[in-house]
């Protein structure tokens, strides 16, 4: 069993966090929903346990979104930058860590893709694309 911990935070670091392994799942999602949620081509979770979260600081920074209209689905966003933070599933038995919002590299890389089939058509298919080290310009 793996005593691995992962530092985190939102983009202007109001929230801080840590998540311990073990990992449940490391994944990338194509979903429409978590399209529109993240503003790209999917997203890519870190779940662990809910005990395996800490907050470090901000936790009352945490603005929480339950889509109505789905069984399932929420995100939650810093209040003050927007950007997506680690949240409790609905059914409250796992957090869903925005892989984005980790200070740290996980020791393990993501094992799957769920909901391939919605994938927009202009995603993850460009394998052959020029690489840029830094910016496009």
């Amino acid at each position: 069993m793996s005593d691995e911990v992962l530092q985190g935070s939102c983009l202007c670091g109001a929230i801080r966090y840590r998540v311990r392994a073990p990992f449940v799942r490391f994944a990338h999602c194509h979903c429409s929903r978590c399209r529109k949620a993240t503003g790209s081509g999917h997203a890519t979770n870190l779940v662990v346990a809910p005990a395996n979260l800490d907050w470090v600081a901000g936790r009352d920074q945490v603005q929480r979104f339950d889509l109505p209209s789905a069984k399932s689905f929420s995100t939650a966003v810093c209040r003050t930058c927007g950007s997506p933070v680690p949240r409790l599933s609905r059914d409250g038995q796992r957090v869903i860590v925005p892989a984005g919002s980790l200070d740290d590299v996980p020791s393990i890389q993501p094992t799957a893709r769920g909901y391939w089939d919605s994938r927009a058509p202009w995603s993850c298919s460009g394998d052959d694309l020029p690489r840029f080290p830094e910016s496009l310009g």
